[in-house]
This record gives structure tokens, C-alpha cells and sequence, in this order.
């Protein structure tokens, strides 16, 4: 699984040929969840204050997001993506 931005202990992944909606996936000291890029539903576990920094970035980098997105559906590597700052 590509991983596309790191920060504070917070990794971020997505993989090749996943289904829709488009979405990606974070790992945070043992936790896990998935979050969709376009309405940030979250499915899974992370501790809120994680949570926020992951959808502080995610307002950040929609558009790279949705971008990745794209070029794995066409089985390109994705691309990475800058983190939080």
C-alpha cells in the first residue's frame, strides 16, 4: 500500500484498484480508519485530536487527494502529497 504523507506519527495510504467512493486510509499509534475524501466519513478508530490534524491536511490537499485518486484507477503510482504544515 502506497504511502503518500506522513506527519506527527500520522501515515497516510492509498491503495491501487479501490472502490468508490475515493477515500484513503491512516494509521496512528495502532489505530486505523478510512476516510472519504469528498465528505470525510470516517470508518474506523483514532483519537480525536489525530482526527483533526488528519482533517486539517485533508482540507489542505483535497484536490492532490482526489488527483491520486485518479491515477490509481488508471494503475498509475500515486503521487506524494505534502504534510500538514
Amino acid at each position: 500500500m502506497p504511502e503518500i504523507s506522513t506527519f506527527y506519527g500520522i501515515a497516510i495510504y492509498m491503495y491501487m484498484s479501490e472502490h468508490n467512493p475515493p477515500h484513503f486510509h491512516v494509521t496512528y499509534q495502532g489505530y486505523k480508519a478510512i476516510i472519504t475524501i469528498k465528505d470525510g466519513i470516517v470508518t474506523g478508530s483514532m483519537p480525536r485530536r489525530a482526527l483533526n490534524l488528519v482533517f486539517e491536511w485533508l482540507d489542505q490537499h483535497k484536490d492532490e487527494l482526489l488527483e491520486n485518486w485518479e491515477r490509481l484507477s488508471q494503475a498509475e503510482a500515486p503521487l506524494r502529497i505534502q504534510p500538514l504544515n
